[in-house]
Formats: C-alpha cells, sequence, structure tokens
C-alpha cells in the first residue's frame, strides 16, 4: 500500500493505493508508486459503457457493465493497459461465461445448469446440487430441476450436535479420600484409652 500524505492537515486526508502484483514495497520507486495514484484509469467507452482499469482485493481488474475481469498476471499492467487489450479481456471472459452456462430459464433467474469441473450441476440461489450422471443435462426442464432440488437431501447445520456436546454432564469430582484415615486415627484413640481404662482398673 502506498499512501500520499502524513493526515497532519485535518483538511487534507492522506489518499491510498494498492501495489500491483509484480511490485514490492522494497523495491518500488517515488516514480512507479505516484503512478499508482493514477488509478483507477478511465479508459473510455465500450458498447456505450466505461471500461475502467485498477487495482483491487484480488489483484487488478477491467470493470464493465458492473462485471469484473482480471488481468493476466505477467502480462497486463494496470498502468499501461489500452482501451483494445480491456475490450479483448472482456470478451474472453463472456465466451468463458457462455461456455460455462448450459441452461437457464426465464422463469427463474436465479437457477442456472452450469457446467463444472467435475461436470454439469444446478445452481440455485448459491446452492450447488448434482445431476445424476445417467442424466442429460442439457435435455433437464425447469420441473426436473426443481425436482432434484427438493429430492436432494439438506446439508447437516450442526446445531444438534453442538446441543449434545453442550449438554453433556461432567463427571462428578469423587469426594476427598482423605477423611478415612482422620475416622481410623479416630477409631485407635478410643481403643488406646479403653486399654488404659482397664489396665488402671487391673492395678487397683
Amino acid at each position: 500500500m502506498a499512501q500520499l500524505g502524513d493526515g497532519s492537515d485535518e483538511e487534507e486526508k492522506p489518499a491510498f493505493a494498492s501495489l500491483t502484483r509484480e511490485q514490492h514495497i522494497e523495491t518500488i520507486t517515488l516514480e512507479e508508486a505516484l503512478k499508482l495514484f493514477e488509478l483507477p484509469r478511465d479508459l473510455g467507452l465500450y458498447e456505450e459503457k466505461k471500461v475502467v482499469v485498477g487495482v483491487g482485493r484480488f489483484g487488478p481488474y477491467v470493470r464493465h457493465d458492473g462485471k469484473f475481469v482480471s488481468l493476466k498476471k505477467g502480462i497486463d499492467d494496470p498502468l499501461e493497459i489500452s482501451l483494445d487489450r480491456a475490450i479483448e479481456l472482456i470478451e474472453e471472459k463472456r465466451e468463458k461465461d457462455n461456455k460455462k452456462i448450459i441452461r437457464a430459464f426465464e422463469e427463474e433467474p436465479g437457477l442456472q445448469i452450469l457446467n463444472g469441473r467435475w461436470g454439469p450441476y444446478i445452481n440455485f440461489d448459491g446452492e450447488n446440487y448434482k445431476i445424476p450422471k445417467t442424466t442429460e443435462a442439457a435435455a433437464l426442464s425447469l420441473e426436473d430441476c426443481r425436482k432434484i432440488i427438493n429430492e436432494t437431501p439438506k446439508k447437516s447445520t450442526g446445531k444438534k450436535t453442538a446441543a449434545k456436546k453442550s449438554t453433556v454432564k461432567k463427571p462428578v469430582a469423587k469426594k476427598s479420600a482423605e477423611k478415612k484415615p482422620a475416622t481410623k486415627k479416630a477409631v485407635a484413640k478410643k481403643t488406646t484409652t479403653k486399654a488404659a481404662t482397664t489396665v488402671k482398673a487391673k492395678k487397683k
């Protein structure tokens, strides 16, 4: 993170800018640090919508139509990237997303049949549902998808387990065995006293 200003002036607060992936705090120059404050950069318009490049939490990106596209590591520099290159990245992302979506439903926008790493699956309201291997994913209707969703067992939240653990009673500590020897000592004293009384009676 680069900071411009020291915050001593109450009217002007310091500005901050994230370093790029290739930059390091030990080697960055003053000129390079100052350039960071040029971000985010407005590259121009594509499809009548702004194309902006910047650096965020997950690295450099291009933003267009409310969507984010990551810049290629070691290839694209957010300070140098052109509008044409940004458009190329936007189109690549669109093509990739289109291949990922097998089927969508206008009646249920939150439900999609997607192509994943381990095969097709249903995504509904942020949850994923497996499609049987013998089923043709592209041929599934909305009703078929709903049936798979309803028949999928709900994931356990683990609350019951936690409740059981909290209700388990701790073993009651056994009473200290120190009192028993004390009782024996008391008995021993009584026995000694009785024996001493018997001896005195004999002497008499």
